[in-house]
């Protein structure tokens, strides 16, 4: 009996090597969230911007959030649009927790109650527990819990349904006592990802992601990377395709809320601090 030959193509292979999914693959590609819109707060760079694009890739429509980083918001969108998909992007100050309401009861208006919440925005403070003002711990409890509450209480109200996926940081797990305030803010988050899951079910899916050695941070190099990553038991670093894939999985995954997926190498397991 004979057999014909048939060429299958992956493309997640190929786009993982190049950025780009491949002419022949994208014919069998499925569109994880066609017809989606997807919110991403913080995403004109760093892990932000690879969840943007691995959202669009997959078939979503981007409202592409920045506050002072406009021109690689700029770049982003273009790159999301080169792929075929929407972009708006839209500007606000996380920060300013008393205009978040405002500001996305008008995204709602002007573009519908986004499918997907991705509350990325971070800014990483250098302070200790000694130092602290009380303007930065305020900045930052705004940043990364306050507002990310509003808009998660807005589209519930909306009632439509939908996911939120958190960033966290692995250190949630454990101490940092280099900065303090991101720390809190961060530590807030993960709380909250816990009990609005439980609160606001079923009607959102609300789960998180902790990312460990993946990036520098903003003023370091790789050479911070090469000395940190030796502190996972998997004596490796992480990328932020590994930070993204985790993002879409928690976004369509229909029997899960509640839940944090570290990103870390498993570092988390070890209960120190990088620094220490």
């Amino acid at each position: 009996m004979f057999f014909p030959k048939i060429n299958i193509f992956f493309p997640d292979c190929r786009h993982r090597a190049t950025g780009l999914p491949g002419v022949f693959g994208t014919m069998l590609q499925i569109m994880r969230f066609n017809g989606k819109t997807a919110l991403v707060t913080g995403g004109g760079r760093r892990l932000g911007k690879e969840i943007a694009l691995s959202l669009a890739r997959q078939g979503a429509d981007i409202i592409l959030h920045f506050f002072q980083s406009r021109q690689e918001a700029d770049d982003t969108s273009e790159e999301i649009r080169m792929l075929g998909r929407k972009c708006r992007i839209s500007s606000h100050n996380l920060s300013d927790a008393d205009f978040t309401e405002k500001w996305f009861g008008n995204l709602i208006g002007e573009n519908g109650c986004p499918d997907i919440l991705i509350n990325s925005a971070s800014s990483y403070y250098e302070d200790t527990y000694t130092n602290m003002r009380v303007e930065r711990l305020q900045e930052s409890m705004n940043l990364h819990v306050y507002s990310p509450l509003v808009m998660i209480r807005m589209m519930y109200e909306v009632g439509r349904g939908g996911s939120v996926v958190n960033l966290l940081d692995t250190r949630v797990a454990d101490r940092d006592p280099f900065h303090a305030s991101y720390h809190l803010g961060k530590r807030g988050l993960s709380s909250i990802t816990r009990d609005l899951a439980a609160e606001f079910a079923p009607v959102l899916r609300i789960n998180a992601v902790a990312p460990g050695i993946i990036l520098p941070p903003d003023g370091q190099g790789e050479e911070w990377i090469e000395r940190l990553k030796s502190t996972n038991p998997l004596l490796e670093r992480g990328t932020a395709l590994d930070v993204s894939d985790a993002v879409l999985f928690l976004a369509e995954a229909r029997f899960t809320t509640g839940q944090i997926i570290f990103v870390d190498g498993g570092r988390h397991l070890k209960g120190n601090a990088y620094e220490l």
